[in-house]
């Protein structure tokens, strides 16, 4: 709903937002504190999602600020929160292609050195591009009141800039557009790449397809490599919907249901990754039941997948176990 200028939050999608803010807030500690607590877990890719995890932490905690204050000047901590929102947001899409880069060379290119030196080149784009662009808004003044025009209550462009346009794009919309292309194209050729490995490895070892482990994994990193870029997507299109209908100068911007998936949407990746990288994660699964002693049956499954990795089909020998295996714990362990 429009009242002049400015988009009217609701209660009701004010305490949906603050809590999809909550949960993603939880859910992206919860990946740094498995990060810090479980160190042979220490993979490169949890690392490099130990880092999108920041930023979507930083976000969903200055989202809701925003959403909670709901702002309607230039103040401070208006501008302080479109600040920190517009640099944690742009940093976790770069921080996203990211990690899809780093498992396309490893995987794809099968040159773990070449994907471990591109650590580097990542904090340098992934961090220091956000910040610049940050910096080069404030000093700019063009962070601040926005009427959430397109946002949920929370600071960004002003909305009385006349180049806010550019700005909009610059701070966010450009790089959720380029993110939209490049993340399913490399995470199809990702899973091209494995089922090609698969499909070659059981015809040339037929005893594989029956082993249920092999299976598992294979499922596992199948569905995360699928899931990946649609949840990205189905969470970010919303608040790309309404960027389009600002354009357009529609009034379908303001309607209740958009604000409040826009509002969902910009808040949840932190609450997607836990999901998908910590409960649908076994090894990470079963060292949090262990720890909060949840029920017993996590035990028993933690025992089961220990028997499983030790246990080798006749005249299989170890060395050929890790090596198919290599490619999808890469991404069940992620």
């Amino acid at each position: 709903m429009a009242l002049g200028n400015q988009t009217v939050i609701h209660l009701s999608e004010q305490t949906i937002v603050l809590f999809s803010c909550a949960l993603s807030f939880l859910g992206s500690t919860l990946i740094i504190l498995t990060y810090i607590i479980f160190k042979d877990l220490r993979t490169t890719p949890r690392r490099l999602l130990v880092y999108l995890s920041v930023s979507d932490w930083l976000s969903a905690a200055s989202y809701a600020f925003g959403v909670w204050r709901v702002f309607h000047t230039d103040s401070l901590d208006c501008v302080v929160q479109g600040a920190i929102s517009t640099f944690a947001n742009t940093s976790s899409f770069f921080w996203t292609v990211a990690i899809a880069v780093y498992l396309y060379v490893f995987i794809v290119r099968s040159s773990q050195r070449v994907a471990d030196r591109l650590v580097l080149p990542f904090h340098l784009i992934s961090w220091g591009v956000p910040l610049a662009i940050t910096v080069a808004a404030l000093s700019l003044s063009k962070i601040g009141y926005d009427a959430s025009e397109v946002s949920v209550g929370w600071c960004w462009v002003k909305i009385g800039a006349p180049d806010r346009v550019l700005w909009m794009l610059l701070t966010g919309k450009i790089w959720e557009f380029l993110a939209y292309l490049t993340l399913p194209v490399l995470y199809i050729l990702i899973k091209r790449h494995i089922h090609i490995a698969h499909t070659a490895l059981s015809e040339y070892r037929p005893i594989l397809s029956n082993r249920p482990q092999s299976h598992s994994f294979f499922s596992m990193a199948d569905m995360k490599l699928t899931l990946i870029p649609i949840i990205f997507i189905v969470l970010r299109i919303w608040s790309t919907v309404r960027f389009i209908l600002l354009l357009t100068d529609s009034p379908a911007r303001l309607n209740p249901v958009l604000v409040t998936l826009h509002g969902i949407g910009n808040t949840s990746q932190g609450t997607a990754n836990c999901i998908m990288f910590v409960f649908f994660t076994q090894p990470i699964r079963t060292r949090l039941c262990k720890v909060f002693c949840c029920c017993c049956k996590c035990g028993a499954e933690a025992q089961h997948s220990q028997d499983d990795r030790h246990r080798l089909p006749p005249g299989q020998e170890p060395s050929t176990q890790r090596e198919e295996d290599s490619t999808s714990r890469l991404l069940t362990d992620k």
